[in-house]
């Protein structure tokens, strides 16, 4: 089979000549933030921040970071660049814990987005003539349209399902010959799940998909083989990275190899710091990943905290590209918990639980405040409520996940095994976390 990179120019380029790209697009994008965003101007004043003073780009660090409590207090354009005639497209979160992100595009962005994804999901093995299907929402986010518009871009042939209505997924998948998914890795196994159920009327091999393009929430190297083998006839997953501050997705995305996700770094400059002291952190360590985008106008971000943990490796990939890759991300942490001075990442879990017999893949994490210490809860849905019967089998199954999680955690938890379907599922991102202790008792 052949490998195609979508843009060789940029994706194979020397690592000096990058660096050399980038520094030009650093030096261009704080002249243009000086000179059109308010915010920035304060701050480069400040900190007597000129493009001409900026002469490597470890210099960066001299810039303060941006963070999302800043989008917030500028609700809803403050930050932009430009008026909103020359915008074509805006996009928000939720703003579900205060006032929504609000970005905006203008057509030089949108065009950047395209070409960003374009790459990730030919790295990925998508071509002209994929069929793929996108199991994201379409409106306010990002995932959707981001990822519909670098598909057409390479050719492929986008079926615009969006997110729920599972039987009607499914019946399109067998129809349309629907051979790569765009999708979060929960509903991803959910509808993996809602084929096998009916797999008596529908035999597995009347779906033809071959690719998933997954992305939007974590997904661990355990959970990744889950899918896969759910779905099997050689189903092959792949990560991908962004988020709406930085345009969507497009920042990052796994090739063939899955060996960490290719930055597209003519577009983002990324750095790796610690999220308690703010100081950068020496290539390939483990820290926060702050990322400054390099070609936006519309929204311009200089080192946006992501607050998400991952590490950066700089050498070449076996598949060709000289792009640096990140790591999956390990967590959030602003998500992390933190249990009896212990941190712990749902990803944590997910690891211990996968491969275990008996049990889905479904699970929730509860916190509670139970005196002066925290304490840990970990549901998990059993596949056969027979088994609930069957109380020796019960406590040697709860025992084998309690010690599991216990040997990676190194605390005290309690593990609680619930029936078949009795846990919600998502067709967004999956909600792991029920944090009880700002509740009384």
């Amino acid at each position: 089979m052949e490998r195609r990179i979508w843009n060789k120019e940029m994706e194979c380029m020397k690592r000096a000549d990058l660096e050399k790209l980038q520094l030009e697009r650093l030096k261009a994008l704080i002249d243009y933030c000086d000179k059109n965003v308010k915010f920035y101007h304060d701050r480069f004043e400040k900190n007597n921040i000129t493009a001409d003073r900026i002469k490597t780009l470890s210099d960066i660090q001299y810039i303060p970071y941006t963070t999302k409590t800043d989008l917030r207090d500028n609700y809803p354009f403050g930050l932009f660049a430009v008026p909103k005639k020359e915008l074509v497209r805006i996009h928000a979160s939720s703003g579900t814990t205060g006032n929504p992100t609000v970005v905006g595009y203008t057509r030089e962005d949108l065009e950047n987005w395209s070409e960003q994804v374009a790459r990730l999901v030919t790295a990925a093995g998508a071509t002209e003539e994929t069929v793929v299907q996108i199991c994201f929402g379409y409106g306010m986010f990002t995932g959707a349209l981001g990822l519909h518009y670098g598909l057409e871009k390479i050719g492929a042939t986008v079926v615009p399902t969006s997110s729920g209505n599972t039987e009607k997924q499914l019946k399109f998948m067998r129809d349309f010959g629907t051979d790569a998914i765009v999708a979060t890795p929960s509903y991803c196994l959910y509808l993996a799940e809602s084929a096998r159920e009916k797999a008596n009327e529908f035999p597995m091999d009347n779906y033809k998909l071959k690719l998933g393009l997954l992305g939007s929430e974590g997904c661990t190297p355990e959970m990744r083989t889950q899918i896969e083998e759910r779905w099997g006839g050689g189903f092959f997953c792949t990560d991908n990275y962004g988020m709406s501050e930085l345009n969507g997705p497009g920042m990052s995305g796994e090739c063939y190899m899955r060996n960490g996700l290719h930055i597209n770094e003519d577009h983002f400059l990324c750095e790796v710091i610690d999220s308690q002291t703010g100081d950068v952190l020496e290539p390939g360590s483990t820290g926060e990943l702050v990322v400054t985008n390099l070609t936006k106008r519309g929204i311009p971000m200089i080192r946006y905290r992501t607050r998400d943990i991952t590490n950066i490796n700089y050498e070449p990939c076996e598949c060709g590209r000289t792009t640096a890759r990140m790591s999956k991300i390990i967590g959030r942490s602003d998500d992390m918990l933190k249990i009896r001075g212990v941190n712990v990442f749902p990803s944590q879990i997910e690891s211990a639980l996968i491969g275990i017999t008996s049990i889905g893949p479904h699970y929730q994490l509860v916190v509670r405040r139970e005196g002066f210490a925290d304490t840990l809860e970990v549901r998990v849905e059993l596949i056969d409520a027979s088994l609930l019967e069957i109380y020796s089998e019960l406590e040697k199954l709860r025992r084998t996940i309690h010690d599991r999680i216990k040997t990676i955690l190194g605390i005290e938890i309690k593990v609680s095994l619930v029936e078949p379907k009795t846990l919600e599922r998502f067709t967004g991102k999956a909600k792991r976390v029920l944090d009880l202790r700002g509740e009384s008792k």
